[in-house]
């Protein structure tokens, strides 16, 4: 089978724009579709809220308690996405999304236009395509959080780094442009999650200048204006959160969550070594077909400086996540470009027979495990709507594998690897579907949706606010409805019905409840039930929504 003619659309910035593409299509459906999540999206999402509402950019809350745990970027990021959008008093979670779904496209347009320099224009494409479909990718950039733009700005300093690396093999003098890309990248990285970018980048400098037995091209970074920039993108808002919270915010990031990361297991994210390794064909797919390709490349090549680069990249930074006692599917997030390199370097000489077939299997696996998971979903928590949804996912990823494994075994790979990213990005988003039809992701928009329906919100104007709720205590309903929400117990839920405003009642709570009720005298209607099972206690939930004066009854079951 002949190659696509790929070269007259993908020719000098189209490459890695189309790349980015890709990468915005990939990422849409998550985007769009999925509601507010629990816990830390809904948490990012609130506290950037509350900035806006509160006009303070400098300290973070979530409610009344300080969220000293990952410095500013993110929330200014969302909070100018929001602005330029929408209004916060829409509680539309979608805004808040923006940057997460522009840090997929920067890290898909950073390796394509890596790639160019590393290994030329075709593969460069390639690479990037393959980085934006990804599933891990594509599912990051639809949640409101810090990690597809910390991949985003990282890959964008790996890949002026890439670009310094090569011309200064070449001995050529590196573009200020590129260095200036590169401590950009650090110093906004650093501002979304702190040292993780830098340490990405610093383990893949020590270990290329060590396997070089080579300093000397490190001069040509331009420490002297670079660092002095990283300050100055840092500096400002690092002196302003400690004078506002006296110096609590480092006490807290610091020791508070960077240092029980590093010390065990914090918040119960665990893992064994190795870990991300056996996740790593799930986490890539539909590029699982190229991954065996790719570390053969990796080590067959290893002497070419471009795929050095790419191994010196990947090898160190992955190790320190995998013994990293804390984890996470998406920490080895910035990585992930290192391999769409190697991949698309394998693209561009004859793919041995031996990763053909592992590839082609390991993707059949990969898809196997997302139908999988799919039908469990489905059949524990989805309801009748997902169905349609299901469907499209489990189609499309075993054509994904089934098309691109039958294409790469007979010597077609671009077409195969290009046939795979279509197919997988439609099932990408038919699994965006399925999650938004899961019972436990629709608890708190179903609240929400019972209270406008009795006329019960307090931005309906009929009852004062704020919401009282019991048991459910998930940053989403927070966000749905206002900072004031009060997250309280029974004789709390009675004590709002005595003053007048609207409660929520999680049956566990019904007898303190009830109780209390009668010691206040008060009196309160039932005017909606909703069920549903709690994905972050994994309990299943019965919340009854009351009103302090007669409503019609109403069910959301």
């Amino acid at each position: 089978m002949n190659r696509p003619n790929l070269d007259r659309y993908i020719a000098g910035w189209r490459g890695p724009v189309l790349a980015a593409l890709l990468a915005l299509i990939a990422g849409l459906p998550s985007l769009l579709l999925l509601p507010p999540l629990d816990r830390d999206e809904s948490r990012f999402a609130q506290a950037t809220a509350q900035m806006l509402e509160s006009g303070d950019f400098v300290d973070i809350r979530f409610q009344d308690e300080p969220r000293w745990k990952k410095p500013i970027g993110i929330y200014w990021m969302q909070a100018a996405a929001v602005a330029a959008t929408s209004d916060v008093e829409d509680r539309d979670i979608q805004p808040y999304r923006l940057p997460s779904l522009l840090g997929a496209m920067l890290a898909a347009w950073a390796i394509a236009w890596a790639g160019v320099a590393l290994f030329g224009q075709r593969a460069g494409f390639l690479a990037g395509a393959m980085m934006g479909a990804t599933f891990l990718l594509s599912s990051e950039a639809g949640i409101a959080k810090t990690d597809a733009m910390l991949c985003g700005l990282t890959t964008l300093s790996m890949a002026a780094l890439a670009r310094i690396y090569m011309a200064t093999r070449a001995g050529e003098r590196p573009e200020r442009l590129h260095k200036l890309l590169f401590w950009a990248g650090i110093g906004l990285s650093i501002l979304i999650k702190g040292p993780i970018g830098l340490l990405v980048v610093a383990l893949s400098i020590l270990a290329l200048s060590i396997w070089d037995r080579n300093i000397k091209w490190l001069g040509r970074l331009g420490w002297g204006w670079g660092l002095p920039l990283v300050a100055l993108l840092v500096g400002p808002w690092a002196i302003a959160i400690t004078i506002a919270t006296d110096g609590g915010f480092w006490r807290e990031a610091i020791g508070g969550d960077l240092a029980p990361k590093i010390a065990g297991a914090h918040e119960s994210h665990g893992g064994f070594p190795g870990m991300y390794l056996l996740l790593s064909p799930l986490l890539l797919f539909p590029a699982t077909l190229m991954l065996p390709a790719a570390l053969s490349t990796g080590w067959r090549r290893r002497a070419e400086p471009a795929v050095r680069f790419a191994v010196c990249w990947l090898v160190p930074a992955w190790l320190m996540f995998e013994l990293a006692p804390t984890k996470l599917w998406h920490y080895t997030l910035p990585t992930f470009g290192a391999i769409a390199l190697l991949a698309a370097a394998a693209l561009t000489q004859p793919i041995g027979k031996v990763s053909r077939v592992t590839g082609a299997l390991l993707g059949l696996f990969a898809a196997v495990v997302i139908c999988l998971i799919t039908v469990y979903g489905l059949t524990e928590y989805g309801r009748s709507t997902a169905q349609t949804w299901a469907t499209v996912t489990i189609v499309f990823a075993v054509m994904a594998a089934a098309v691109g494994g039958f294409l790469l075994l007979n010597r077609a790979a671009i077409t195969g690897v290009l046939m795979a990213l279509a197919f997988g990005v439609i099932a990408h988003a038919g699994l965006a579907g399925t999650i938004r039809q899961l019972r436990p992701l629709s608890i708190a928009p179903r609240l929400v949706q019972t209270l406008d329906s009795a006329e019960l919100s307090p931005r309906q104007g009929r009852y004062p606010g704020p919401v009282a709720i019991t048991g459910f205590h998930e940053p989403s309903f927070v966000f749905l409805t206002s900072k004031d929400t009060e997250l309280t117990d029974g004789p709390g839920a009675a004590r709002a019905l005595g003053e007048g405003r609207p409660a929520i009642v999680e049956a566990r709570d019904d007898e303190a409840f009830r109780h209390a009720l009668a010691d206040l005298g008060a009196a309160g209607r039932a005017v909606g039930v909703v069920t549903g099972h709690n994905y972050s206690s994994g309990d299943d939930v019965r919340l009854t929504v009351y009103a302090p004066a007669g409503a019609g009854e109403r069910s959301a079951r």
